[in-house]
């Protein structure tokens, strides 16, 4: 290492790691912007596409894993969740059901349409029809579409209130959902 960069290091560790940090001037959708983007388009399959989504659902998500309804791999969401106040759950709403939706990615055929309007998904879920609470499946990412799916199936999610029971709805084979979450993926959300 040379002098320059030492110097550097030991002012670095000189320097009080909280010095001048404000946690209050960030605002509130800045600690979810880490996993789903700041314009909630992720770059991991992981993380769903947030931008564009429907507001009363990113609500009812949000409020689903406060109360502890909900759970992911971890619990990540629910550690981040608790952190916001709730005069700032409706910023965070705000903020990413206005941004642009995300943009499809994928080739999901004609395979998976069929599967997608045989099973009645089209319903609630199509891409041209917007009901108030039902989450927008287009354009968001087929490996998250598909973990949802296979955790409905399986018993590891379950469906909100007021809503069908998604369990019963689920494919049998991992094919099939991989066919629908591909070309949910590749489709344009109005």
């Amino acid at each position: 290492m040379d002098l320059k960069a030492l110097g550097l290091a030991l002012a670095l560790l000189a320097t009080p790691a909280n010095a001048d940090f404000d946690a209050e001037a960030f605002p509130p959708y800045e600690r979810c912007a880490l996993c789903h983007g700041l314009f909630g388009t992720s770059a991991i399959a992981r993380f769903p596409h947030l931008g564009g989504q429907d507001p009363i659902y990113i609500r009812h998500q949000i409020e689903a894993f406060l109360e502890g309804s909900r759970h992911n791999d971890g619990g990540q969401m629910a550690s981040i969740v608790s952190e916001l106040k709730p005069e700032e759950i409706p910023i965070v709403v705000a903020w990413f059901s206005q941004q642009d939706p995300p943009a499809p990615s994928g080739d999901g055929n004609a395979v998976g349409q069929t599967h997608f309007v045989a099973r009645g998904c089209d319903a609630c879920h199509d891409a041209e029809v917007s009901y108030l609470g039902v989450p927008h499946l287009a354009s968001q990412h087929a490996g998250y579409l598909i973990k949802q799916m296979q955790d409905f199936r399986d018993g590891r999610r379950e469906t909100h209130d007021g809503c069908l029971p998604h369990a019963s709805l689920m494919p049998d084979t991992d094919d099939e959902i991989h066919a629908i979450a591909n070309y949910l993926a590749a489709q344009r959300r109005p």
